[in-house]
């Protein structure tokens, strides 16, 4: 008896993983997992159709001769491509691109990172103060680069009214290519520092405060509490806004079209395939090309961020 018992296969062991199976894949689990079909599916087609389907047609477009509206189009491989990069314009649409974006980035976050500072004090008037500074940021871009155009106006503008008052000539910031770069930087960090600044006040009020009061019991001021872990604490904060406000400097077109619809020293990478399609050269595969060589920047500074970047972000 004993030895049949031993002989016999051990069908319990056998069947476990079955059974497991069987089990996890139960009734309430085939439920909540229609369930979860059913809300995302509708957003993964709507994903799918409206965002991966237009860039991989992009894409092909980009290999394309074809002037926007034709019926037809010639199939040119990697030409639009050559012909960028080998352009003179390139190196001045790159750099343009890249000082733009650094700038603005970097002025949005310094700047939004010390009016942050200003608004964290316990004083009257700071949830005005917070409402005014953040206005600009969920105003119209149209808007404000027509308001703005208004002041800079070399002619009319209230700037060229006040210089005049002085004694002084007001800068051509419209027809010198150098100072409409500056024009433009200038409003677009008026109108995103707002944007950084509450981000980095939510950052601020999130610290530990038991932390810093000990840090000032050890004898710490104010400007090495700051320095010491106010700064290394907001390293997550800082990340995301390193990446959220260069994605958004990259695209940013609203501002450069209506401040400068000709791209006079402010044709960027996005502007100038706006213009290359739309403009008055009508060459919608080479400005498909130059969309390409921007997602595949986009691209590339993103997973830099996520691979290199993160590293030094310290979460509590």
């Amino acid at each position: 008896m004993t030895r049949q018992l031993t002989d016999r296969p051990p069908v319990v062991a056998e069947a476990g993983p079955a059974l497991r199976r069987r089990a996890k894949w139960s009734g309430r689990t085939r439920r909540d997992f229609f369930v979860f079909l059913a809300l995302a599916l509708p957003n993964l087609v709507l994903i799918g159709v409206f965002t991966y389907l237009p860039l991989v047609n992009n894409v092909y477009y980009s290999t394309l001769d074809w002037t926007l509206g034709s019926a037809s189009a010639t199939v040119v491989g990697l030409d639009n491509y050559v012909t960028f990069f080998t352009s003179p314009d390139a190196a001045k649409v790159l750099g343009t691109t890249a000082i733009f974006t650094l700038v603005t980035v970097g002025g949005s976050m310094v700047l939004g990172l010390l009016i942050a500072l200003a608004l964290n004090s316990k004083v009257r008037g700071t949830t005005f103060a917070r409402s005014a500074v953040f206005a600009p940021y969920v105003l119209s871009g149209v808007g404000v680069g027509l308001v703005w155009l208004f002041i800079f106006d070399p002619g009319y503008g209230v700037l060229a009214w006040v210089l005049r008052g002085l004694g002084q000539q007001s800068p051509q910031w419209i027809n010198d290519p150098q100072l409409s770069l500056v024009m433009v930087i200038i409003v677009y960090v008026w109108k995103n520092l707002g944007y950084c600044a509450v981000v980095y006040l939510a950052g601020l009020q999130s610290l530990p405060q038991d932390v810093m009061e000990a840090a000032s019991l050890d004898g710490a001021n104010g400007f090495r509490r700051f320095l010491s872990m106010s700064v290394p604490l907001l390293s997550p904060t800082t990340f995301f806004l390193l990446i959220t406000t260069m994605l958004s400097s990259l695209q940013a077109f609203d501002l450069i079209r209506i401040m400068t619809p000709l791209g006079n020293g402010t044709s960027t990478l996005i502007y100038e395939a706006y213009l290359q399609a739309f403009g008055a050269y009508n060459r919608a595969g080479y400005s498909a090309a130059i969309s390409v060589v921007l997602f595949a920047i986009l691209l590339i500074i993103t997973v830099l961020q996520l691979r290199f970047v993160e590293r030094k972000v310290h979460y509590s």
